[in-house]
């Protein structure tokens, strides 16, 4: 189990927007480097932050990216549910499911363990995020 590139850098981008001013976009080039990835990909993952109406996209000389409202107090699980979903533990926790799900001992340990990690990613705003990586940022800086 493991979070996609996409969403580990899609949440990079939006915690670096959350940073920026209000009113003023980032330009594609610059959140690239801000998330260590290249433009080319992040422009990708920036265009279902689009679609799920987190960040906002402006073409031209003053054009770019910028965080909408809604996405500052949407969770860490509303963020990656709108870039590629939440990876599943177990496969028999996915859609599909197990056959064996009502008789094995273990589904219901996959299950708790999913669950748990959902309330994690729901306890947490993309603000809050933003505000220990302010944080974080300046006790390196200080050291």
């Amino acid at each position: 189990m493991q979070l996609t590139r996409a969403a580990d850098y899609g949440v990079r981008a939006l915690i670096h927007l959350a940073d920026v001013e209000t009113q003023t976009r980032s330009s594609l080039t610059n959140l690239a480097e801000a998330a260590g990835v290249t433009p080319a990909f992040l422009s990708k993952v920036l265009q279902r932050l689009v679609q799920a109406g987190l960040v906002a996209s402006k073409r031209g000389k003053r054009g770019g990216f910028q965080l909408l409202p809604r996405a500052r107090t949407a969770t860490l699980l509303e963020i990656l549910l709108a870039l590629d979903g939440v990876p599943e533990l177990n496969i028999c926790l996915g859609p599909e499911g197990c056959q064996r799900s009502a008789w094995c001992a273990a589904h219901p340990v996959w299950r708790e363990a999913q669950d748990r990690m959902r309330q994690v990613l729901s306890s947490i705003t993309l603000d809050q995020l933003a505000a220990q990586s302010r944080e974080r940022r300046a006790g390196v800086q200080a050291s």
